[in-house]
This record gives C-alpha cells, sequence and structure tokens, in this order.
C-alpha cells in the first residue's frame, strides 16, 4: 500500500495499517527549491519543482498544491498581485464588486485563458507527472462563494450585505459557485485526488447566518463537484473554531473536513460521525512553527490519541492550517514520524 493507496482507504473508512499524514505546506514549500513567494505564486515550475523539492525530503503521505487564496478572484477581474517578492498575491486593487450591475458584468468562467487557472493545471500537471502514482495529491479550487465574494467585495461589505440585502449575496455567491465548479473540474481532470475549498469568512457569520446563506451554497457546490467528478474527495477547510457549525459542516455532503487546531478534535470525531473524513489538527504557529520536535511528538500522540478514543477511522494527522513559512524542517519531520509511528 502506497501512500496514495493509504490516504484513499483511509477516507473511504477501510482498515489501514496506521495513520497517513499530510501537513498543509504551501509557501513554506518555496525555499526548499531556493524560490521566493512571489516566484512559487506566479510561475508554474516554480511552484511544481517546490512542491516535489518538499515531496522528496519529508516524504508525506499527502501533498497540497495551493498558490494563495486569490486565484479565483483574479479570474474573475480582481486586481492581484504580490507587494514584494517575499510575499504571495493577494487583493491590490478596490472592491470588483459594488453592485448587482457588476455581478452581471463577470464573464463565464474559462480555465484556460483567465487568470492563473492556466499556471496553475500546468504546476499540477507537472506534480502528478512527477509523485501521482504514489501520492495523494490535495488541489485547492480556492474558496467556497461565500469567502470568493467576501474576497471580490471586502468583508466589512458583504457582512452589511448580509443584514441589508441577501438577495444580492446570493447572486454573487451563485456567480462565485461557476467559477469553483469550474476550477474543481478542471483540477480534477489534470489529476487532484481531493479537491479542498476554504470558507473562513463564513465561519464569521455565526451558526444561523451560516445556516442561512453559505451553507445551502456549500451543498449545492459539493454537490455539483461530486456530480461531476465521482472519484474525487471534496473537503471544506473553516480556520479558527468551528465548533459551534460542526454539525452544520457535516451536513454539507464534504467527503472530509478540515479542522484548525482550536477544534477539539475529539468532540469533532464524535460531532460529525463516523462516516466524514477529519484532517488536522495541530497549532501551525505555536507547535510547529514556534515548538520544538519533541513538542510536536507530544501534540501529534495526543492528537492521535483522542482520535483513537473516539473510534474515529478516516482521519489524516496534519497542521491545523497552512504551514508558516521557515516552520523547522525537524518538526515537519517529527510530525511526520508521529504518524509513521501510529501502526
Amino acid at each position: 500500500m502506497n501512500s496514495k493507496d493509504l490516504v484513499r482507504a483511509t477516507l473511504q473508512g477501510l482498515p489501514v495499517p496506521r495513520v497517513p499524514v499530510g501537513p498543509l505546506a504551501v509557501h513554506s514549500c518555496a525555499a526548499l527549491a531556493g524560490y521566493n513567494l512571489q516566484q512559487y505564486t506566479s510561475d508554474s515550475n516554480a511552484l511544481a519543482e517546490s512542491v516535489i523539492r518538499y515531496y522528496e525530503r519529508f516524504q508525506p503521505d499527502a501533498i497540497w498544491v495551493s498558490a494563495d487564496t486569490w486565484v479565483s478572484a483574479q479570474a474573475m477581474g480582481a486586481k492581484v498581485g504580490a507587494i514584494s517578492e517575499d510575499q504571495p498575491f493577494g487583493g491590490i486593487g478596490g472592491p470588483l464588486i459594488q453592485s448587482a450591475a457588476d455581478i452581471d458584468r463577470i464573464p463565464t468562467p474559462d480555465v484556460n485563458s483567465q487568470g492563473r487557472y492556466p499556471l496553475m493545471i500546468k504546476a499540477l500537471g507537472k506534480i502528478v507527472q512527477a509523485l501521482g502514482k504514489d501520492v495523494f495529491i490535495v488541489c485547492c479550487f480556492d474558496q467556497y462563494p461565500f469567502s470568493l465574494a467576501a474576497a471580490l467585495m471586502g468583508i466589512n461589505e458583504i457582512m452589511m450585505k448580509v443584514n441589508d440585502d441577501p438577495p444580492f449575496v446570493e447572486a454573487l455567491m451563485n456567480r462565485c459557485a461557476e467559477y469553483a465548479h469550474a476550477y474543481a473540474s478542471a483540477l480534477s481532470k489534470a489529476g487532484a485526488d481531493m479537491l479542498s475549498g476554504g470558507d473562513s469568512p463564513a465561519g464569521l457569520l455565526g451558526p444561523q447566518f451560516y445556516e442561512d446563506i453559505a451553507l445551502p451554497i456549500e451543498r449545492s457546490l459539493i454537490a455539483r463537484i461530486k456530480a461531476s467528478c465521482p472519484e474525487k474527495f471534496v473537503s471544506l477547510h473553516i480556520c479558527g473554531d468551528a465548533t459551534p457549525i460542526l454539525p452544520l459542516m457535516a451536513s454539507t455532503g464534504a467527503s472530509v473536513l478540515e479542522l484548525d487546531h482550536a477544534v477539539d478534535i475529539g468532540k469533532a470525531c464524535r460531532v460529525v460521525g463516523k462516516e466524514i473524513g477529519l484532517w488536522g489538527n495541530l497549532d501551525p504557529v505555536r507547535v510547529l512553527f514556534q515548538g520544538t520536535p519533541e513538542a510536536v511528538r507530544i501534540e501529534s500522540s495526543k492528537v492521535l490519541s483522542a482520535v483513537a478514543q473516539a473510534d474515529h477511522k478516516r482521519f489524516v494527522l496534519s497542521s491545523g492550517c497552512t504551514l508558516p513559512v521557515g516552520t523547522p524542517p525537524a518538526n515537519i519531520t517529527a510530525l511526520i514520524e508521529a504518524a509513521r509511528a501510529s501502526s
């Protein structure tokens, strides 16, 4: 059983020899191949080589393919760029969307021409060619509709619209869902094993608004992705303490929930049930960036023990969110060794 088989079997709830491991290593990969973050987020060769070098050094069971959280926003017309070579791309202009007319001006998604979609698909192709037979590849289709809408409008503006004009928010999210589905489908076709999307701003809505605003479009999008990519897993990532909305997240239809360190993993296992995969959830800053290898081993053991006590089989050990740039290699090794020792 190679790493790809191990992760797939785990997420299917099948017997496996040990817990798989797949830290959310994205920008932290760049330095391993000698690239700065601007190169990593804007050059397909740099991104692909960075991920490949990271895998060759640490041998995780799962790797991540992502540039930043602005790929779809850029494809939709937002002004995106890097303010320095040490920063990934982000929004650098004013809001793209201010009125209903602005929504109507967003073109139909075209993954072959818009923004960095072609770059990301090309990078994924290189990674699949090098590692795809043996390693489980997670690809970020960027953001779920509410979070993408927040990027296009600004978080304060969309929060006010949630109260003042829910139909406007729904219309914008529907357009965002078109882009998320098109991008996810393209990544699936290019060789992704799991399609991951973030919806962290939706976690700020609170349970009632999350249920009313974000949850229906998450369910709809996940169903569309699963229908067009039936062999692929689909995951949902919400940063911070998502405990109050865990039952709602579990109802989205996602194959996997990626949980941050603020969530009690044992409680999460019991809340979401045994049919949903969980991915997480060591503190990426306090433990993995600032801690020691021994601290990583201790915290990993606590997480693994809590999951085992809950008898949850569909679990992948990981950081709760993206590893900070400069995370000590010894700490990444300690995390991976902790999973290797879980047999």
